[in-house]
């Protein structure tokens, strides 16, 4: 079983640096990456800023087209199956990421969505962690996740 984070779904649906890295990725992959609702919101809140920070200088974020399309892909490979979604204990999830900030936040500085979606994986029990955040590969590989 394989979980994305946030950085992975931007890779795969915005056009930036890693998404060939994350379309060859995909192509390997066998079976629906993991899921939460947790990882959805973050991904299109993230995609929602960027058009507001493409609103506010032209240069920073990508447009709202770029926008729906992201979303809509996203959307089309959830109903196809890319996707299964599960429903995860949030009370274990929230012990689990207050015991990994407790333990790696001081020394190596991670934020709260890396810590809780780390945590999530930990939780439903994944053995493949998908991301190109370099300081969250290091938080899920120290927990005993495979990293990609």
């Amino acid at each position: 079983m394989t979980y994305p984070d946030t950085s992975f779904l931007c890779a795969l649906y915005i056009a930036q640096m890693n998404s060939m890295k994350a379309i060859e990725r995909m192509k390997k992959q066998r079976t629906a990456l993991m899921s939460t609702s947790l990882l959805f919101f973050e991904f299109r809140q993230s995609v929602q800023f960027q058009v507001f920070r493409h609103s506010k200088g032209g240069d920073q974020g990508y447009s709202l087209s770029v926008a729906q399309a992201a979303l809509a892909t996203l959307q089309s490979n959830i109903s196809a199956g890319v996707f299964q979604q599960v429903q995860v204990d949030w009370g274990d999830v929230h012990r689990i990421a207050e015991r990994l900030a407790f333990k790696y936040t001081i020394k190596s500085g991670h934020r709260s969505f890396d810590i809780l979606h780390v945590a999530t994986a930990l939780q439903i029990g994944v053995l493949e962690f998908l991301s190109f955040d370099e300081n969250q590969r290091s938080l899920a590989k120290a927990e005993g996740l495979k990293i990609s």
